[in-house]
């Protein structure tokens, strides 16, 4: 019987990865800044808490966004956990191309950066550290604030589309 471990690494369909992935159900963030052009922001679904001491959020842009690059700059940003009625924001925050501050009511976090009106939470962050992560870059950010809106349920997306979470004590 051979014991040497096996180095091969299995090939894998990048539209089977996505499909069996999407079994997971994740929330939907936008990342905002003011950039020396203006307010900036992409919507992100790869977020996640990483550290409570000290206070750390992590996501993952895509290594091919243009929009990343130029909120990595401004080193602040703010992190928008979308709600339930947020489809068309998520998906506007989602083109490229087009003014996606369009229509968009927003306030300032303390650091500057916009907190779209009626999310569910927001984090404002300063950027500690990125590393490469295959075809997207993992960005670890340190919270300097944060809030949320304990009436408003989040958007959430799974086998690629959205979902609402049913109320709780509903059955």
């Amino acid at each position: 019987m051979d014991e040497t471990p096996h180095t091969e690494v299995p090939s894998i369909d990048p539209s089977r990865m996505r499909s069996v992935l999407g079994h997971f159900a994740s929330g939907i963030v936008v990342i905002t800044a003011v950039t020396p052009a203006g307010p900036a922001g992409f919507t992100c679904q790869s977020f996640s808490s990483l550290s409570l001491d000290p206070p750390l959020v992590s996501f993952c842009p895509a290594r091919t966004s243009t929009t990343w690059p130029r909120i990595r700059e401004t080193g602040s940003f703010c992190v928008n956990v979308l709600a339930d009625a947020h489809r068309e924001l998520s998906s506007a925050f989602a083109r490229s191309g087009t003014d996606k501050f369009a229509g968009v009511t927003w306030d300032r976090a303390p650091s500057g950066a916009p907190v779209l009106a009626d999310t569910a939470a927001w984090i404002d962050c300063t950027l500690e550290e990125e590393h490469p992560g295959g075809d997207h870059t993992i960005v670890v950010a340190r919270v300097r604030d944060l809030g949320a809106d304990p009436q408003r349920a989040p958007l959430l997306f799974h086998r690629g589309g959205y979902v609402v979470l049913a109320p709780q004590g509903c059955s």
